[in-house]
């Protein structure tokens, strides 16, 4: 994996991430705040990823929902309290308290939005590419 920058991912990821902080700092309950806002947290990762190094689609989708998945599945464990993070609320912020599945279920959804828009793109500028090539 090579560090290489991609400055449309790059904005992506400043766009999402103000996106994200008006969500954590305005917005204190409900669907937006908890669901909504995992959903876009990992297209925000996404974005970073993409923006910063030379990973295929398929690999930085992958490598973005095993962290997620990986943090979830920490917020089983008292893991904030062995760091002695526990009245951190930067720390209770990124990584969450509590389990739930339905936020599995929103970074799968990230994900899969990430990869439906991508191949999209992807198919459009192949089509592009036929074109220019055929006149």
């Amino acid at each position: 994996m090579k560090l290489q920058f991609n400055k449309n991912y790059l904005v992506l990821a400043h766009s999402l991430f103000l996106i994200e902080l008006a969500i954590a700092f305005i917005i204190k309950t409900g669907f937006i705040r908890y669901t909504f806002g995992d959903y876009l947290v990992v297209i925000l990762l996404y974005a970073i990823i993409r923006g910063c190094s030379s990973l295929s689609v398929r690999a930085s989708a992958l490598v973005v929902l095993f962290i997620a998945y990986g943090i979830e599945l920490l917020q089983l464990t008292p893991f904030l309290n062995y760091l002695n993070l526990q009245d951190s609320f930067t720390a209770s912020l990124i990584f969450g308290n509590t389990f739930h599945f339905t936020d599995l279920v929103a970074y799968t959804l990230g994900i899969g939005t990430v990869l439906l828009v991508e191949t999209i793109i992807i198919k459009s500028e192949d089509k592009q590419k036929m074109r220019l090539w055929n006149q």
